[in-house]
């Protein structure tokens, strides 16, 4: 009985050993894979606001509010706020560019900006409220340049297009009460949307059928 109670622990010592390898690869498969992801930026003053016109797009990963394009480290809402940092308030985006494109993303930016406003949108004033594109690549450089050039000829508004597009610098995180602040504090949002004019503007520059909500 010992020598047949033997036997079977070395089976199952011999099973598991053969087993276990081929689990552990299957399990490693998806995570060698990986997921192909890539990075748009976008500055279109209060980041509060543009936070959602993305989030709710399949395809995109994820959407962090933060600050970009200035010559401070590390800048903090109230360096930021203060306009003496560089920075402009921004958005990074992580999206699947096999379930959403970047020209998609393009579009999207534009129909929720003010796109006439040099260093200000709507009623927030400062080169820290600015708009602009910060491309990644030289592809989102050409990308952007194009939709900037079509937007000229087909835009439903008399004003010039002042959106810089420029490359991309180092993206600071913004502190964590301002990620997802329209799901934070919703009543907050829709008052401080409300009273900058915000969706108001939209719809005088690009058309009710276009204003976002």
């Amino acid at each position: 009985m010992k020598r047949f109670g033997f036997k079977i622990l070395w089976l199952w010592v011999a099973l598991w050993i053969l087993i276990v390898p081929f689990s552990a690869g299957a399990e490693e498969k998806p995570l060698l894979k990986g997921k192909q992801t890539e990075v748009a930026t976008f500055a279109g003053g209060c980041f509060w606001c543009m936070v959602p016109p993305f989030k709710k797009l399949e395809g995109v990963v994820s959407v962090t509010s933060g600050y970009t394009g200035g010559h401070v480290e590390n800048p903090t809402y109230e360096e930021v706020s203060s306009g003496n940092t560089g920075h402009a308030e921004a958005v990074e985006i992580v999206y699947d560019p096999l379930k959403i494109s970047y020209q998609k993303l393009l579009d999207v930016f534009w129909h929720n900006i003010d796109p006439t406003a040099v260093d200000y949108q709507f009623c927030d004033h400062g080169n820290q409220y600015r708009s602009g594109v910060f491309y990644h690549t030289d592809m989102q450089k050409r990308l952007a340049e194009e939709s900037r050039a079509a937007l000229e000829k087909t835009k439903p508004f008399k004003g010039p297009i002042v959106t810089k597009i420029s490359p991309a610098l180092k993206f600071y995180p913004a502190e964590e009460y301002h990620q997802d602040f329209y799901n934070k504090s919703p009543i907050r949002y829709k008052f401080y949307r409300h009273r900058c004019g915000r969706d108001q503007r939209l719809e005088e520059l690009w058309g009710k059928s276009n204003t976002p909500h």
